[in-house]
């Protein structure tokens, strides 16, 4: 997973400077439009959108697990809203017959639950974070949480876009508003483990 990852990281800025020119487009700009990404209008690119000729190639971040569960965890928010308040974050009593059909993260003996995070200056906007549910882990004889080992979390390295105001240019008009994008890795959590403490 990490080659592809650094691959992307290559070509996504060569790409965003190849494709796009910026807009205030006089011959210095052309000039350095190889190592300058084009700026774009909010009314030209809205929130939560990027520009379309990186979601038709490489880049397809719908594959990826943070991107891919966070349609179901919002629909499952919903169907909790109906049905009353929200359960709170507590470390769960583990009977292996009622999860023998559960999700990994439900099984594991250091469990973890999703949330979704919203950031409207990076694209993809929402990703589901992990959160372990507990200190310690769990016991697999008892059930019950134990202090001899401890939650923490596992995290993947993920390729987003951040949306970052353009600088002011050195010719043309003034474009207020204006944005574009810059390709760059953040550490997703993803899941929860058990390990020794570092201390007895």
């Amino acid at each position: 997973m990490l080659i592809p990852g650094l691959l992307l990281l290559v070509w996504l800025p060569a790409s965003l400077a190849r494709h796009s020119p910026p807009l205030w487009a006089g011959a210095h700009a052309h000039a350095h439009a190889h190592r300058t990404p084009r700026c774009y209008l909010p009314e030209e690119l809205p929130l939560g959108h990027a520009p379309p000729h990186l979601l038709a190639r490489a880049a397809r971040w719908e594959q990826a697990l943070p991107v891919a569960l966070v349609s179901s965890l919002e629909a499952a928010a919903r169907r909790r809203r109906r049905s009353g308040p929200p359960a709170g974050a507590q470390c769960p009593v583990l009977q292996p017959e009622e999860v023998l059909e559960a999700d990994l993260h439900q099984r594991s003996i250091s469990p973890w639950r999703y949330r979704v995070d919203t950031d409207e200056s990076r694209y993809p906007q929402k990703l589901a974070f992990a959160e372990c549910l507990c200190r310690g882990c769990i016991n697999a004889k008892t059930g019950h949480e134990t202090a001899a080992l401890n939650s923490v979390l596992l995290h993947q390295s993920l390729l987003v876009l951040r949306r970052r105001p353009c600088p002011p240019a050195a010719a043309g008009p003034p474009m207020p508003g204006a944005f574009a994008f810059h390709a760059e890795f953040i550490r997703v959590p993803v899941g929860c483990t058990c390990v020794l403490p570092r201390t007895s």
